[in-house]
Parts: structure tokens; sequence; C-alpha cells
């Protein structure tokens, strides 16, 4: 989740994916991807808290917190154009726009993170990540993940782009503004990225979304049609469907 200061409080950056996406087509969602498993033992310039730190919030192990926080700095400069990486470990690149056939050759997979940080002499940033959430994919559902959410602060200088064949519009958005759309229909949030949504509107600054420290407990929503709710559970559920469009709360009671 990648967040920005702005006139009306912070703004974070979305994507509505394109409708050929294998997995949350037309969705409006944050950037992100997967994991490389090549990234988790790999030697790397690193600056910020250690892998070790990042397995002790994300509970899971050393080396797959490593996987992990490649995979969130590799897929937002993929995804976006924006690079948490720099010369040393006290600086970011202000312009990226100099790693555009990297970040090509990244997407296509055709040269490693690792590789890609090597030969551009960067560290990679883990200092400017804050670990927020993991949720996973209901087990009714044939494609499931097990996804761990970051926030990180837009560095100085770079700018979100949409040079991404995956999302159709990119756009910043407060988020009030983004669940009031959803409210109106005109977007479409899954619960995952509705509830970060709704958490990071209690924030008043950047600022303090990085000073927080949110309890990390794995969230796998429950299919239950038998129920006289909201045939999926999850914290704040009944809020969530409640507020659906008029078109989509048929659809959000039948199905996950």
């Amino acid at each position: 989740m990648l967040v920005r200061d702005g006139a009306n409080g912070p703004e974070i950056f979305l994507q509505r994916r394109v409708n050929a996406m294998a997995f949350a087509a037309g969705m409006t969602v944050f950037p992100g991807g997967g994991v490389d498993r090549t990234d988790a033992e790999v030697a790397l310039d690193w600056a910020g808290p250690e892998p070790a730190w990042w397995a002790g919030r994300f509970g899971t192990d050393a080396p797959r917190a490593q996987a992990l926080v490649c995979a969130a700095v590799r897929e937002t400069f993929e995804e976006c154009g924006v690079l948490l990486a720099g010369p040393t470990a006290e600086t970011v690149v202000s312009d990226t726009t100099v790693y555009a056939e990297a970040r090509g050759q990244l997407e296509r997979r055709e040269l490693s993170f690792a590789e890609f940080l090597t030969r551009e002499r960067l560290v990679l940033r883990a200092d400017l990540l804050r670990p927020w959430a993991n949720w996973i994919t209901p087990e009714v559902e044939s494609r499931r993940y097990d996804t761990r959410f970051f926030v990180a602060v837009l560095p100085e200088g770079q700018v979100a782009d949409d040079a991404t064949s995956e999302a159709e519009v990119v756009t910043w958005s407060t988020p009030a503004e983004a669940v009031e759309r959803w409210k109106s229909g005109l977007d479409v949030l899954l619960p995952p990225t509705w509830s970060q949504l709704v958490v990071l509107g209690e924030f008043a600054s950047t600022a303090e979304i990085l000073a927080a420290t949110p309890t990390i407990e794995p969230i796998m929503p429950v299919y239950d049609p038998s129920g006289g709710g909201p045939t999926l559970a999850f914290p704040n559920a009944d809020r969530y469907f409640a507020d659906l469009p008029d078109g989509a709360r048929l659809r959000g009671s039948q199905r996950p």
C-alpha cells in the first residue's frame, strides 16, 4: 500500500485491474504480486530491520520473510515504477526512469530482483516499509493466496505511474473517497482491500501510519451460506455487505 500526504489527508495509490486477469479481474486493488523463492536466501545489500524481525511480525521464518520484503519492493517497482532502494543505506533513488529497461526485464522474469540490485549497486530500503496485515483467500476459492500487506510512503521525487499491463486505471485517492466510489458502484473492492482502506482512513497523516504497530494475525474469511447473516465471515463483514452497492449486494451475499 503506497501512501502520500494530500490536501485532505493521506492518499492511497490504487489500480483497477484489467478484465483479462485470472484473479480479481476488474477489481480496484493495491500493487502486489507473487513471491520469488530465489529471493529467500540470496545475499543483498539491505537497510533496515533484518529478515528475522520481519519473520516475527508476519509469523513466518527468516528466509520467507526476506522473500516477502523483496516481493513488496519488486512488485511496487514493476507495477507503478516506485523503487524503495538507493545508492546507500540512507538514500533512495529520486528518478526511476533510468531503470525502465530493467523494470521491463523484471516484469518478463528475464532478470531477478537480486541481480538487478547488484548490477545497479542499490541497497534495498526495508526500513521504508511497515508490516500491516495478513489475509488468506477463503478455502471455497479455487485460486488461493496467503497475502501479506505492507505500507510505504511514496519517496520524494518519485512518481507512481500506469506503465503496467495489469491495470487499466490508476489513481491516488483518500480512503474515504475510495470507499465512497465502491459504495456508489463505481469501483469493486474485495474485502481485504476494503478493510485496509477503512483502517488507513483512521490516520491523519502518513507519519501516523508509519508510526502505527498493528497486530498482525492471519485472517481467512469463512464461507457459510447456512447462517442468517453474510455468507462470508471476516472482521466487519456486516458493515461491508451492508454498504455493498445495490447491484452487487446479491452477488456478495451468495459468493465470497
